[in-house]
């Protein structure tokens, strides 16, 4: 048992980053500036975009690039159910109804239910990387080519992920992500949208901010001009100078970050491989997973114990956990939504039932890991039927700290 609580989740920042932000505020560029600029440059080299446009949150970003699509009252556009309430908040703010389909078992994007419920209003589909594991993009681009539907990607879990080994971020013309605190890299808050279209990334960054027109941010500098036209009514949604402050050194540190959330999540899997019940998260052919969850599933039936007492049972052992989501058609906000879907949601409220995200971030230190695969292994075996007792004691795959 420990004696202190272990969060589900922290952010590692280290005095690089707390520097950074120091010479912002000294310099006086604490809003959109010098440093948000470079930031874009090194993202968009780290994804291979041609272009990277900063702004303050994922949310911003998704909501960016529908309007930018031209998005608007009357459409449709196709989100999976298991996802964050953001991505389809954005397609209501817009005046557009978002169709809720089910996903797959590994909470992506169900190709078959996307085109049952692709009609003439639809106007994109958002696929929702989930989990830290891009999507099926090919058949994603099979399913949209040639019929005027576009594609804005939630890439809010997937930074630094890839798919047949193109980075996400250079798989399309709008792919959003997120730098949350709890994210694998991290802006305090703060967004990224990435793309290979110059009019596209031309007309995010003019909404971005209030729609005026090119390099409107740097008027009060000594480079600047005072003159500027608003060219439509746009959004408040850049970067500042002080969240980039952040992303820089966070961005170089992520293949490090990527690297120890791998190891930790092999550990994992060889430590809960043979659990009765549990179901652990897979890496599919093709993808490089970034676990920025490791979500397992914990069958009540097998287990003997429920996904929320076992959540329960992990708090008692001060470990911290969460659930990867619960399903936007459950929210009194969007169950309207459920009679528009052709085909249910059956594979999103089994996940439901008995997803628990663990914790994994590289600041969890070898015994922190340790004392994660001590507990979850005590609550399943205490669980058990007395045949799978003798199980107990059986010791866990030694931790080293790759760092």
């Amino acid at each position: 048992m420990r004696s202190q609580f272990l969060p589900y989740c922290l952010p590692t920042i280290g005095e690089e980053e707390i520097a950074e932000v120091v010479d912002s505020l000294r310099s006086g560029w604490v809003t959109t500036g010098p440093k948000t600029k470079r930031f874009e440059q090194q993202f968009a080299a780290y994804v291979g975009c041609r272009h990277a446009i900063a702004v303050n949150s994922c949310t911003a970003a998704l909501h960016l690039s529908l309007a930018a699509l031209g998005v608007g009252p009357g459409d449709e556009v196709i989100v999976p159910t298991m996802t964050f309430c953001a991505t389809a908040n954005v397609v209501r703010h817009l005046g557009a109804n978002p169709v809720l389909i089910d996903v797959d078992e590994d909470g992506l994007l169900d190709i078959q239910q996307a085109e049952r419920n692709i009609s003439p209003q639809t106007k994109a589909i958002i696929p929702v990387h989930f989990a830290g594991q891009a999507c099926p993009m090919d058949e994603v681009y099979r399913l949209t080519a040639g019929n005027g539907v576009t594609l804005v990607q939630d890439a809010a879990h997937a930074v630094g992920a890839s798919y047949r080994g193109a980075m996400v971020g250079a798989l399309g013309q709008a792919i959003a992500f997120s730098f949350y605190a709890t994210k694998n890299m991290t802006t305090g808050e703060g967004g990224m949208i990435a793309t290979d279209d110059d009019g596209f990334a031309e007309t995010c960054r003019r909404l971005s901010l209030h729609g005026m027109s090119r390099d409107a941010w740097k008027r009060y500098s000594e480079t600047g001009s005072w003159y500027y036209e608003v060219t439509e009514p746009g959004y408040k949604d850049n970067m500042t100078d002080i969240q980039a402050s952040l992303g820089i050194h966070q961005l170089q540190r992520l293949p490090g970050f990527i690297e120890r959330r791998r190891h930790i999540a092999a550990i994992y899997n060889d430590a809960f491989g043979e659990l009765p019940g549990v179901r652990l998260p897979r890496e599919l052919e093709g993808r490089r997973h970034v676990y920025h969850l490791y979500p397992i599933r914990v069958n009540a039936k097998k287990a003997g114990i429920a996904r929320g007492a076992f959540i329960e049972e992990l708090r008692r052992r001060n470990i911290g956990s969460s659930v990867h989501f619960i399903p936007l058609h459950r929210h009194p906000a969007y169950r309207d939504a459920r009679q528009h879907c052709r085909g249910g949601f059956r594979v999103a409220d089994e996940l439901y039932d008995e997803i628990v995200s663990l914790p994994l971030y590289p600041g969890m230190t070898d015994g922190d890991v340790q004392d994660v695969i001590e507990a979850v292994r005590e609550i399943s075996f205490e669980h058990q039927p007395m045949r799978v007792y003798a199980f107990q004691a059986a010791t866990t795959t030694p931790v080293s700290n790759s760092l």
